[in-house]
């Protein structure tokens, strides 16, 4: 196991009707006026944005709002709610939304308090030392943004899709998180959904690091309990305990628990950047194309941990064949991703005849010569990959 620091300071506050403690919560960290960051209509229509806003009011909490932040967020939002969050003189800012939202109201609370243009900070350009506060309502469990430091943003000019990671200052303060927010979430996102939270720990879990079983076991009982209530859910979308489990899992996944101690190695996620940011697909759907495509590669560039993944997730019986193995373990897992309606291939995906070329020239521009750590993908490995994504 190697060394590491886990820090997570993010409250919790989870349950029916949890959404009324918001003006409370805010009123602990002195703030004077609240920017509210929300999506699209859904927020309002279900009443949710009015409950929040009276939360606010009986506190005495000012606000104003920043609505239509779309899947995918880009930068021209980002700079909007700068501008109107210096203007406004706001001092804290609330995620009303699931991660497309939280990230933004993130690159806004970064931004805000920097000379610079935010972008620095994704580019790599500069280190985020100070932010406004984040607050969260969640209603997507999927990113698991509410309990992480991470953000990511797509600029539109070059459409690239980057990540940034600050926990330090970033980590939202407080989440509200009422799995009944979710019942009325369409089939195929809350399948996106569980499709993210699982790659965010098999980004963890398929590690070269010795010595981590306590983290193999938590990714793998994890793994295991999303797969139990995603096939609940689908049966019964209305099942409070199925969407509390689904909802938790969610944050789980992210918050850097089940990857303590670990090389992580997010190829995954930053093949499938490239994906959505040139062809605008949601997230976990191209992440059910490219992750089984990646586990197809490493079952004959590195198969153990894609074995023990197979025999431990999806109980493919152990064998000497580890290749076998690991092949049999994608088999079932794309079974599973179609079983909840998401797509394995780029064809499935509404993408007949993806420009490879580009998507491995992009991703090696923004993320090096090598990319990952479990197997490292130089060009030819990731047009591979790519290439079995068509498949």
């Amino acid at each position: 196991m190697n060394n590491f620091v886990f820090y997570s300071p993010t409250e919790f506050v989870f349950g029916k009707n949890t959404e009324s403690r918001t003006g409370e919560l805010i009123r602990k960290y002195d703030a004077y006026k609240v920017m509210i960051v929300y999506g699209g209509g859904s927020v309002v229509r279900s009443g949710l944005l009015q409950r929040v806003e009276a939360a606010l009011q009986a506190e005495g909490v000012e606000y104003i709002e920043l609505g239509g932040i779309q899947p995918n967020p880009t930068d021209p939002k980002v700079y909007e709610g700068i501008d109107l969050a210096r203007r406004e003189r706001v001092d804290f800012m609330l995620a009303v939304g699931g991660g497309s939202v939280i990230d933004t109201a993130k690159a806004i609370a970064a931004g805000v308090v920097y000379d610079g243009d935010f972008w620095d900070f994704y580019a790599g350009k500069a280190k985020v030392q100070k932010a406004l506060k984040v607050g969260v309502v969640l209603t997507i469990p999927a990113a698991g943004s509410e309990g992480s430091g991470n953000t990511v943003i797509t600029k539109v000019d070059g459409l690239q899709k980057l990540s940034l990671r600050a926990p330090e200052v970033l980590r939202p303060v407080f989440a509200v998180m009422n799995p009944e927010l979710t019942y009325t979430l369409p089939p195929y996102q809350t399948a996106c959904g569980i499709a993210d939270m699982m790659v965010h720990i098999m980004e963890r879990y398929f590690t070269n690091t010795q010595g981590v079983e306590i983290s193999d076991r938590l990714c793998e009982g994890t793994l295991t309990a999303i797969i139990k209530e995603a096939y609940k859910v689908k049966q019964n979308p209305e099942d409070y305990d199925t969407r509390a489990n689904i909802m938790w899992c969610g944050t789980i996944a992210h918050n850097g628990t089940c990857g303590v101690g670990c090389e992580e190695d997010w190829a995954s996620h930053f093949l499938e950047h490239e994906v959505s940011a040139l062809y605008g697909v949601t997230h976990g759907a191209g992440l059910a194309v490219i992750v089984p495509a990646w586990m197809t590669f490493m079952a004959t560039h590195n198969p153990k941990k894609i074995a023990q993944f197979a025999h431990r997730v999806f109980a493919v019986p152990e064998s000497d064949d580890l290749e076998e193995m690991a092949l049999t373990g994608v088999s079932r897992l794309k079974h599973f991703f179609r079983y909840i309606g998401l797509p394995v291939t780029f064809g499935e995906l509404g993408i007949e005849h993806p420009d490879i070329d580009l998507l491995v020239k992009k991703l090696h521009e923004h993320k090096g010569e090598l990319v990952g750590n479990y197997v490292k993908l130089n060009k030819e490995y990731s047009k591979e990959i790519f290439e079995l994504a068509c498949k």
